[in-house]
């Protein structure tokens, strides 16, 4: 007979002794590794934990008695801390953060890929912990998340919401007073936004119902101080639309494009819908070593600029560059590396699967006077063949960027036969580059690995491997 939750034991004692992928903390009972969520403890602390679900070999648990805490805890800095989905770590020192995300990747590539590994250089760590962010994206909501006193004062409560959504509910927003990711005027639009939408009585949007007015905020900034802002509307209306497109306007005169969407669709995306513009500019312009990248609403951009930058050096390090090679650079998104690369190349040659990604690429490659990038469209397994190689010529280096699931197993055996010297890995997901750099090994070596801390507070790393060719 099955168990309920109800039944499940409480383990006393519980020493918490590390941090894991995707946010868990570990600890151990006997001869079973049980699973914290790591916004509520931390290493070192000691635990009393009731157990929520119970497998052969793990178990989830969450605290309900804490008798010892971690030395390595801080103070959060962020009121919305343990109930806003992000900044899971940021109670943990940030000395022991990169700490921990380094023995992620240490884990990762001897466990999974289980090849000869160099000395994993220390984790490089972001300058700036607070306010790094370029982008951000908030949910309007009819239904907010309520506090436990909240609930229990059973007041008639404004339900009206603009934030993030708690964890593992989609229907639930977390109304964000000051968010701790983004540099100004991020909070004062969104709060202005949030606040001109209550006086008017907008329809804030429902998320199980799909239906309301104001639904979905973006606010996208550069380095040098350009603001994008696109808001997403349920439902056309023009004369509250234009109330609070000009509002913003108006009100933040630093804003440099400034668009919307109207979407009726089910979710939240628009990469299909059309992006109408309002105000200034249908782009912002970020800078990097003298190069311009075009950033419009639907591009893709690294997150921290500033540690991208850093991101680009190791790859082109890596790369060991000297003027004469064909460069290919697989899921080159909107060719940010491929137009970092292409004055140390004689030739750079970038794949991607989104269109409107290349597009932005050949855009940035003009506007920057780059005449030697080719870019393609398609997906990577169709495109990267035997007679791609030959048209536009056997990579010498391979500098690959590819989503969180890694490259597809063809890919990976496809340039196995093209043969360059040398692959540059960059990953968001140690994980599968692991398993990938298994395939690789078959003629590869691993010559160097450096992580990189892109997102400080969470548990989230960047990784790049050389590999070189053992012939």
């Amino acid at each position: 007979m099955r168990k309920n939750k109800k039944d499940l034991p409480v383990l006393s004692g519980l020493e918490v002794s590390g941090m894991a992928s995707e946010g868990k903390c570990i600890a151990r009972h006997e001869d079973l590794v049980i699973f914290l969520d790591g916004d509520q403890v931390a290493p070192g602390d000691v635990v009393d934990a009731r157990l929520t679900k119970k497998k052969k070999n793990f178990a989830e648990a969450v605290p309900v008695a804490f008798h010892q805490y971690s030395g390595l805890r801080t103070k959060p800095f962020c009121g919305h801390f343990g109930v806003c989905g992000g900044c899971k770590w940021q109670h943990v020192t940030y000395e022991a953060q990169l700490q921990y995300k380094h023995q992620q990747v240490v884990d990762n590539l001897t466990r999974i890929s289980k090849v000869s590994l160099p000395p994993i250089r220390p984790i490089l760590p972001s300058a700036q912990t607070t306010y790094y962010r370029n982008k951000l994206e908030f949910t309007f909501s009819s239904n907010r998340w309520l506090t436990v006193e909240e609930i229990s004062s059973r007041e008639d409560l404004d339900r009206k919401a603009l934030g993030f959504h708690v964890p593992r509910r989609f229907d639930k927003i977390v109304d964000i007073e000051h968010c701790y990711l983004q540099p100004e005027p991020s909070n004062r639009i969104r709060l202005a936004a949030r606040d001109y939408s209550r006086k008017h009585d907008f329809p804030f949007y429902d998320q199980v119902k799909q239906e309301g007015f104001v639904r979905n905020l973006v606010i996208r900034t550069t380095l040098a101080g350009e603001v994008m802002v696109i808001v997403q509307f349920g439902r056309e209306e023009q004369e509250w639309r234009e109330g609070l497109l000009r509002h913003l306007r108006d009100k933040f005169p630093e804003i440099t494009s400034l668009l919307y969407v109207i979407n009726s669709k089910g979710n939240d995306t628009f990469y299909d819908l059309e992006v109408e513009h309002f105000h200034g500019q249908t782009y912002i312009t970020e800078y990097m070593e003298g190069l311009q990248f075009r950033v419009g609403p639907k591009s893709f951009y690294q997150p921290n600029a500033k540690q991208a930058y850093e991101l680009y050096k190791i790859a082109r390090n890596f790369a060991q560059l000297e003027g004469h090679e064909i460069v290919y650079d697989l899921y080159t998104g909107t060719g940010t590396i491929a137009n970092f690369v292409a004055r140390q190349a004689q030739k750079v040659v970038g794949l991607e699967y989104v269109p409107m990604s290349i597009e932005d690429a050949r855009v940035n490659a003009q506007i920057n006077g780059i005449t030697n990038t080719t870019f393609f469209a398609g997906d990577i397994r169709d495109l990267l063949t035997d007679g791609f190689l030959e048209g536009n010529g056997h990579p010498d280096v391979v500098i690959t960027d590819p989503p969180r699931g890694g490259m597809d197993e063809s890919v990976c055996r496809m340039l196995l036969k093209a043969a360059p010297r040398r692959i540059v890995y960059v990953s968001c997901n140690p994980a599968t580059q692991a398993r990938d750099l298994a395939i690789l090994d078959e003629q590869y070596a691993v010559k160097d690995v450096q992580p990189v801390d892109m997102f400080p507070h969470t548990y989230h790393v960047e990784n790049v491997v050389l590999l070189e060719t053992r012939s």
